[in-house]
Formats: C-alpha cells, sequence, structure tokens
C-alpha cells in the first residue's frame, strides 16, 4: 500500500481528509498551542479536538498563528454530550466556531451516542452540513447498533466514525460495517497511551522492521485504510508518530497483529448507551 505524509481518503460526501492527524485530548492551554505548531510545521494537517477537551481556543490560535493557508488544514471538533438536541447542539457548534476563530469546520461530530437526543443531534449536524459551516458531520463512539439507528432515520450518512481502536481492540465487525456504509473509521488513541508497548509479539514486530511499537501500530490502522489520530505534548514523539510512510507491515505480520485483540479498552464502553 503506498502512502505518503500527504495521502488523504475521500469521505463519502467527496471531502478529503488526511489519513494521519494530531490527537488532542488532555492537552491544555500552552501545551495544547505548541503542540499544534509543532504538529503543523512537521507537515500534519488534521488537527482533532472537541468541546470536552477544554483547548478548542489554544489550538484555533495556533491554526490562525502557523501561517498555513486555512484551506491546506483539516479541522475536527465534537459536541459534548451535555449540548445534545436540535437547539444545545446548534449553540454549542456556534461556541465551537467562535473560541476556533474560524468561520467553518471540516468535521463535526457527536463526541458519543449519550442520550435519547443524539437522533436530534444529528438534525442540528444536517443543517450545519447544509450551510457549510461544516464541511463534513459525522459520529464518534457509535456501535453498529447506534449507527444502524441512525441510518433508519437520516438519508445523510455519516462520513465518519471515530471510536477506539487498536490491535488490542479490534473491532473488525465494526471496522465491516463501516466500510460496507461508506463510513471512514478513525482511530483515537491508537497507542494504547503506551499500555501495550511491552507486548512481547509487537516488541518483536517492531523490532524485524526497526520501528518503534507506536509506529508499528500507527502503520498497522493505516494499511487497515483507518484514519489514525495519536496524541502527544512531546516534539520528539509527534515527529516519530508521522514517520510511518517508509514502510510496509508485510500480511503474515499484520495477521500476526490481528489476532492481538483482547477487547482491551481505556475509555468508557459505548455499548453501555442504549
Amino acid at each position: 500500500m503506498v502512502l505518503t505524509l500527504e495521502s488523504t481518503v475521500d469521505l463519502n460526501n467527496g471531502v478529503k481528509m488526511p489519513i494521519i492527524g494530531l490527537g488532542t485530548v488532555s492537552l491544555l492551554s500552552k501545551t495544547a498551542y505548541q503542540s499544534v505548531i509543532w504538529a503543523l510545521d512537521m507537515g500534519y494537517r488534521l488537527i482533532d479536538t472537541a468541546t470536552m477537551y477544554g483547548n478548542e481556543r489554544n489550538i484555533g490560535k495556533a491554526i490562525n498563528e502557523s501561517g498555513i493557508p486555512r484551506q491546506d488544514i483539516f479541522i475536527t471538533t465534537k459536541v459534548w454530550n451535555t449540548d445534545h438536541g436540535y437547539d444545545k447542539t446548534l449553540t454549542a457548534f456556534k461556541k465551537s466556531l467562535r473560541k476556533l476563530n474560524l468561520s467553518y469546520v471540516d468535521l463535526y461530530l457527536i463526541h458519543w451516542p449519550a442520550t435519547s437526543l443524539r437522533n436530534e443531534s444529528w438534525k442540528a449536524l444536517e443543517k450545519l452540513l447544509e450551510e457549510g459551516t461544516a464541511r463534513a458531520i459525522g459520529v464518534s463512539n457509535y456501535t453498529i447498533r447506534h449507527l444502524t439507528e441512525l441510518l433508519e432515520i437520516t438519508s445523510t450518512i455519516p462520513t465518519v466514525n471515530q471510536v477506539e481502536f487498536t490491535p488490542f481492540l479490534y473491532q473488525k465487525d465494526l471496522l465491516d460495517f463501516c466500510e460496507k456504509n461508506k463510513i471512514i473509521l478513525e482511530a483515537y488513541s491508537p497507542l494504547t497511551r503506551g499500555e501495550r508497548f511491552d507486548h512481547p509479539l509487537l516488541k518483536s514486530i517492531s523490532q524485524k522492521y526497526d520501528k518503534t511499537p507506536a509506529q508499528i501500530l500507527i502503520r498497522w490502522g493505516l494499511q487497515h485504510k483507518i484514519v489514525e489520530i495519536p496524541r502527544s505534548r512531546n516534539e520528539q514523539h509527534i515527529q516519530e508518530n508521522f514517520e510511518v510512510f517508509d514502510f510496509d507491515i508485510y500480511k503474515k505480520d499484520m495477521e500476526v497483529l490481528d489476532n492481538l485483540n483482547e477487547d482491551f479498552r481505556l475509555t468508557e464502553d459505548p455499548s453501555t448507551f442504549k
């Protein structure tokens, strides 16, 4: 699979999305600003944030001061659980735009399928899409059940489903469902926050390719056509996470990684949301 720093995926509405970006959960204040500046300087063009992260203002400042044309940067943010509902979602979006100091975002997501109002929130996202203040809309932490529910009430198929996804949480059925329905799967916490770096099979494969465990995990996701958004506040690690385009993981090693699933989660299991 030939991938480069500039590779993108085509969302189902024609918008192009970079295949790798910077996650920013838990990056606050000057740390968020500096991490985004470093990432953009290195060539990252996808930056992921959310209302809940509390860093939209600092990320917007970095974007606006980076010197990179706005149209060359892909910005994602998300509506939080307490803002579900049609009117509340629209209000929350306006607040996010104001904090980011932007006239539009490239992708707006429902962060969690947390309440019975989630379908009303989706109608608000459709309005934002129609207005052009969101170039694409999608969801996060949706299971097959949640996606099926949504697809039954809308003709606007989500462009993206952002979920926790690693070889240790290999949700193949969800990946297959998304591919079948032309929904791009995007992986947050693709590095297991370092908690599986010492796994013997992962270490063995990383040594074989002379790559770090982090680079192997990112490359594994990319070869499954998953958009990857590793988070880091460390300049060296941000660079390292981007250096995954000079090798391919062989099929037999991909199969080894595919078989590491142990339903290992760092965040709440979204299946608990009714």
